[in-house]
C-alpha cells in the first residue's frame, strides 16, 4: 500500500477490490484495459510494488522489466501501438501509481499528436 492513508486505485485493482478486466498478470505486474478508453485498444500496465511516478524507480533492472513487460503485452494483442507514460500532475497523470498506457488499433494511424 501507499504511503498515504487510502490505497491507490491501482492498488485497490491489484488487490481484486475493484473489478476490472485483467489481460495479463505475473507475480510483478498486472496489466488491465482501461475503463475510460482514448484508443481501440487501450491497456494500462501496472507494477504491484507502489511508486507513484516513473521517476521514482532507481533501480535499472526494475525499470528495463516495466518496460520489457508493457512490450509483451502489446505485442500479444497489437502489431502497431504506442507506450505511454505520464509523470506528474502537470504531464498529464491521474492516477499517482506508476503506470504505462498501451493504446493501439488504429485503422489507418493514431489520430492522436506525436506523429514521426
Amino acid at each position: 500500500m501507499s504511503e498515504a492513508a487510502q490505497p491507490t486505485l491501482f492498488e485497490r485493482i491489484i488487490a481484486r477490490q475493484i473489478p476490472s478486466t485483467v489481460v495479463y498478470e505475473d507475480n510483478d505486474y498486472i496489466a488491465i484495459q482501461d475503463i475510460a478508453p482514448k484508443a481501440p485498444v487501450h491497456l494500462l500496465v501496472i507494477p504491484k510494488r507502489m511508486t507513484t511516478r516513473l521517476d521514482e524507480i532507481e533501480d535499472a533492472a526494475e525499470m528495463g522489466r516495466l518496460w520489457l513487460t508493457a512490450v509483451k503485452v502489446a505485442q500479444g494483442r497489437l502489431q502497431d501501438y504506442r507506450l505511454v507514460v505520464n509523470i506528474g500532475r502537470g504531464g498529464g497523470q491521474e492516477v499517482f501509481h506508476t503506470h504505462i498506457h498501451i493504446l493501439g488499433g488504429w485503422d489507418g494511424g493514431s489520430p492522436v499528436g506525436f506523429g514521426g
